[in-house]
């Protein structure tokens, strides 16, 4: 297996541009992930990488060596799905990303139970509210709230997901109720926004009388945390534009308060990517539909 281990450690070092990231991603200690690059040059007699002490450059014979080591370790994959299909006894291990709200309101109680059904199947879940790269980061399965950019990945839609603008009763004892949605892009009233690098400006979709039109609100604070948006909403600090099963429980104890109910968000889709080979695993075949069924339910019931 070690040959193979080093073929994998390859491959992640060549899809991350780093040494110590892939380390990372393989739970393995940069050392070890320097020795196994090291010991396939040693095999194959070239170099695979042109290293500085700034850059990790594939070399043409790199380049070369991955396109051969994907195929590679696909067949690999391949074979393994093909005998866990016929065994009944999908095993391995999925890495799955989820945004922060998603992940652990819904996903996270999830697991357990999955894992008690499928006990060969090991879990990595990440979560962050960022956009993330399924190939770069070695992903199975990641779930995602609006529209995808990567028309090369495959959907699974779960569901439409009611969404709110609300604020705390502080907030709106302290700055007024808004009544029209103006006040949200002319310094009347702060929004609490929700950023990470490589975001759209901040734009809210309203649906009016006149239809469906972007807001380009305005606000104090930003963050690329969802959860920090709503503690900030529940101290007082502004208005908020969030999915409705995340704020459930606080919307129905008055912690926090529907504004603007006459122009309110267009609801925002709640799907799953994946790449297309990977479904044909059985165990990631598996994980889509146990959690895209139970995640309905849990959806429907908010």
């Amino acid at each position: 297996m070690s040959y193979f281990d080093n073929i994998r450690t390859f491959v992640r070092v060549y899809e991350l541009g780093s040494m110590s990231a892939a380390a990372r991603d393989q739970r393995i200690s940069a050392a070890v992930a320097s020795s196994r690059i090291s010991q396939l040059e040693e095999y194959l007699s070239v170099r695979l990488f042109q290293r500085t002490t700034r850059q990790l450059n594939p070399t043409e014979q790199g380049n070369i060596y991955y396109a051969g080591a994907c195929k590679i370790l696909e067949a690999i994959e391949d074979a393994e799905s093909a005998v866990n299909s016929i065994t009944q006894s999908p095993r391995g291990l999925l890495h799955v990303a989820a945004p922060l709200g998603v992940g652990r309101r819904l996903i996270a109680p999830l697991v357990p139970e999955f894992k008690q059904e499928y006990p060969l199947i090991d879990l990595r879940l990440r979560l962050s509210d960022r956009k993330l790269d399924l190939t770069a980061e070695g992903l199975d399965v990641a779930f995602f709230l609006g529209v995808p950019e990567d028309s090369a990945l495959r959907i699974r839609k779960i569901a439409d997901c009611p969404r709110v603008l609300c604020a705390s009763p502080l907030y709106l004892e302290a700055r007024g109720v808004p009544v029209s949605p103006g006040e949200l892009t002319d310094g009347t009233h702060d929004c609490l926004n929700l950023r990470y690098p490589g975001a759209p400006e901040f734009q809210w979709p309203l649906q009016t009388e006149s239809g469906t039109h972007k807001f380009a609100v305005k606000g104090p604070f930003e963050t690329d945390d969802g959860d920090v948006l709503t503690n900030w909403a529940l101290d007082g600090q502004g208005i908020v534009l969030k999915p409705v099963f995340e704020i459930a429980e606080q919307l129905k104890t008055g912690a926090l308060i529907p504004v603007l109910q006459d122009t309110p968000p267009i609801p925002i889709q709640m799907a799953l990517l994946y790449m297309h080979r990977r479904h044909q695993d059985p165990k990631t075949r598996l994980f889509i539909d146990f959690m895209v069924d139970r995640m309905q339910s849990a959806l429907s019931a908010t």
